[in-house]
């Protein structure tokens, strides 16, 4: 715990903090953990500002259940490690909700977005799917859904895993030949190469069945924030305010899938329940 902490307070130096939000009556701030780069969901943009769907998505959240925050950018693991550890409250993070992380302790809000996972190589690679991975190695983001792909697939098909503790690193691997493809969240690889002009393509075919993306909190007395997380995302999807802010990162049509997308569960959730 003692290495949590101290991994928090650098991180928290190194990259600061954001308060934002209308002002809490009773003045507490609740204090959230989120990832460096995973554009488009959170990321810096050109004049230093830290953006994405994440960022607006929480700030418009907290605007609406009338709570103030920090958010802190400290990277994926250091943000799991802070919420352990008890110096964040909760964390969001383009982090899918999965049956095995809330056996582990995780505690996920309703779904805000729902992600798959596909496979990327160098865009003059020979490779077209899986099969052509015997023999070879991939890379994957320590700790993500990426990697549970590719893990979920390594012995089928015969391929090495090398793991990175960031995207940009796994990519360079990729664009460098220490490995011959990625394994990352769909939306994520897309906007990363479109905004990075990164010599990368995704394999088509490649993605899995996906998971929704979850606030999470890792102890009872961040209730009260997933409560209101919950509480604010119906009313952001009902206004359509949710629907503008995807918009203004992946386009109208991303935007418009997204929202039905949230019919769909909600239909699917009736028809388990009759």
């Amino acid at each position: 715990m003692k290495k949590s902490m101290v991994l928090f307070a650098a991180a928290a130096m190194m990259t600061g903090c954001m308060a934002m939000g209308a002002a809490a009556e009773d003045g507490k701030v609740w204090k959230v953990a989120t990832d460096t780069v995973f554009r488009p969901f959170e990321y810096t943009d050109e004049s230093g500002e830290f953006v994405g769907i994440d960022v607006d998505i929480l700030k418009a959240i907290s605007e609406d259940q009338g709570f103030s925050y920090e958010l802190n950018s400290l990277g994926w693991d250091a943000s799991i490690a802070a919420c352990q550890a008890g110096q964040a409250d909760g964390m969001i993070a383009g982090a899918s909700i999965t049956d095995e992380r809330k056996e582990s302790g995780w505690t996920f809000s309703d779904g805000y977005y729902n992600a798959t996972q596909s496979m990327t190589v160098k865009d003059d690679s020979d490779i077209a799917s899986f099969d052509d991975l015997n023999g070879k190695t991939v890379g994957v983001k320590t700790g993500t859904q990426g990697a549970s792909y590719a893990e979920s697939l390594k012995d089928e098909y015969g391929f090495e895993i090398t793991y990175y503790e960031d995207s940009a690193t796994m990519y360079q691997a990729v664009l460098g030949g220490q490995a011959v493809a990625c394994f990352e969240d769909t939306p994520i690889m897309a906007a990363s190469i479109q905004d990075g002009n990164l010599a990368l393509k995704i394999v088509e075919g490649s993605e899995n069945e996906g998971a929704p993306y979850g606030f999470a909190i890792f102890t009872e007395d961040s209730q009260e924030l997933l409560d209101m997380f919950n509480a604010g995302l119906a009313d952001i999807i009902a206004d359509g305010t949710y629907e503008e802010i995807i918009a203004k990162y992946l386009g109208e049509e991303a935007a418009k899938m997204a929202v039905e997308s949230f019919g769909a569960a909600e239909e699917e959730a009736a028809t388990e329940a009759e």
